[in-house]
């Protein structure tokens, strides 16, 4: 990953709404949000709605009154705001015990290996499925889902436009479910 020197005016495009730098910066920090929030967490929808989280609340004290003044300390603050939400997940996603000297323990977290079995299982049919299905389906559903690819990266791979890409997500979703049902009426899933 190549890293970024952000400066006051890449600050003040972000204050003023930019669309153009409001993306660079949701692109350049979504990498490195999956990154950390991934090693934490086990939902991706969780994942997701924390790193959404991070970004509302950074554009927002970015655009309150004397908000962030140094540019070169923007990585720093993104990360320590992604920190204090990952903190009030965890409060708010488990019940924690009194520990003998005023601390909090956290709640079991124990592995379920019937789960993580369950798990595999669905990972080994969804490879299963993804490989039956037309090529382009195949690298479509790849990029989007498993390289987690930004739409607009997914637009230029295929030389398609958005609304196209939409149509295009649509069959190859179809010819997935197709695909699984199938495999899951001919024994393979379980």
């Amino acid at each position: 990953m190549e890293f970024f020197s952000f400066d006051a005016a890449y600050l003040q495009k972000l204050r003023e709404g930019d669309s153009r730098t409001e993306q660079h910066f949701v692109a350049y920090f979504s990498k490195l949000l999956l990154i950390k929030l991934r090693s934490r967490l086990r939902s991706s929808p969780a994942v997701e709605d924390l790193r959404q989280e991070t970004f509302v609340r950074v554009l927002k004290a970015l655009r309150a009154e004397g908000g962030i003044r140094s540019p070169e300390k923007l990585g720093s603050f993104v990360n320590s705001v992604c920190n204090n939400v990952l903190q009030e997940f965890y409060r708010a996603s488990g019940p924690t015990v009194a520990g003998e000297e005023g601390t909090l323990d956290a709640a079991d977290t124990s592995m379920d290996l019937e789960g993580m079995l369950d798990a595999e299982q669905v990972r080994k049919n969804v490879r299963q499925t993804l490989s039956r299905l037309p090529k382009k389906d195949q690298q479509l559903l790849r990029a989007l889902f498993l390289e987690e690819k930004e739409k607009d990266e997914i637009c230029r791979q295929f030389s398609v436009d958005r609304d196209y890409l939409r149509v295009l997500l649509h069959r190859a979703k179809q010819n997935f479910r197709v695909f699984y049902q199938k495999q899951g009426a001919a024994g393979g899933i379980q």
